[in-house]
């Protein structure tokens, strides 16, 4: 197994009024999901989400550490104290807001089903009516699946990482998968996404399920370290940092509304 290496971000956490340094270890999801984070060819993380932890972590003077961990064991690594705070796309919602605390959105996006070329489908209910449908465990959208399209398709089909359920939508074995708009956009940007498959729309949004963006997340009562994160996040959103850094990566802002 490729060994995941650990990048340290430095700046410096100000505790009590004196310098200290204080590395603040913040997880990501351990499975690739580009372009917000995956592994080089060296095993250094890479991505937009990357380059935002070490912009947000340097505005905000904290020293940060990354720490990959698997997607379904990321929150109670966090409750654990094994990391200090989650920064892998992680929507803000009121299920997860019941565990754990969440500093301002960094990024809101849509959320769209793709399929197969030319198979006639619509991201409802009723245009994947029979359809097998791939979604990654313990996200948004295996939330939203269950809510809104259990009664229709075939069957919901429940994936440890999204590029598996990529994976069975090039090969055949499902008809569609519903993931982030801008994940899904990578995916559709490879050789075998542009082969296969196609954005068939994006679904109906229900802030209940998908969120109101994505945000850092903390534990609760961690009150300075949210502070901290909200100011870092702030400030790049001012001084131009955020679009510095997204602009290799998108052709538009997806801080959304």
């Amino acid at each position: 197994m490729k060994k995941l290496a650990a990048l340290t971000l430095t700046a410096t956490l100000m505790l009590g009024g004196a310098a200290m340094a204080q590395t603040v270890k913040v997880g990501i999801a351990a499975e690739p999901y580009p372009p917000f984070a995956s592994p080089d060819a060296s095993g250094n993380w890479v991505g937009w989400e990357v380059d935002l932890i070490g912009a947000v972590c340097a505005a905000a003077e904290m020293e940060c550490e990354i720490v990959p961990v698997a997607w379904d064991g990321i929150i109670p690594s966090l409750t654990a104290g094994q990391i200090d705070a989650i920064m892998a796309s992680m929507s803000i919602t009121a299920e997860r807001m019941q565990t754990i605390d969440f500093s301002d959105k960094y990024y809101n996006t849509p959320t769209v089903i793709v399929g197969a070329k030319g198979v006639e489908m619509t991201p409802d209910a009723a245009g994947l009516a029979g359809k097998i449908l791939g979604v990654q465990v313990s996200t948004v959208h295996e939330a939203y699946a269950q809510k809104h399209f259990a009664g229709s398709v075939a069957e919901i089909k429940v994936y440890q990482t999204q590029d598996e359920a990529n994976q069975d939508l090039v090969a055949g074995r499902i008809d569609a998968t519903q993931a982030d708009s801008i994940a899904l956009d990578d995916f559709l940007k490879t050789e075998a996404g542009m082969a296969c498959c196609e954005s068939k729309g994006a679904v109906t949004d229900d802030p209940e399920v998908l969120g109101l963006g994505v945000g850092v997340g903390l534990r609760k009562g961690e009150d300075e370290l949210k502070a901290k994160f909200n100011a870092g996040i702030a400030k790049v959103l001012e001084d131009g940092t955020y679009d510095k850094i997204s602009a290799p990566y998108f052709a538009s802002s997806i801080y959304g509304g």
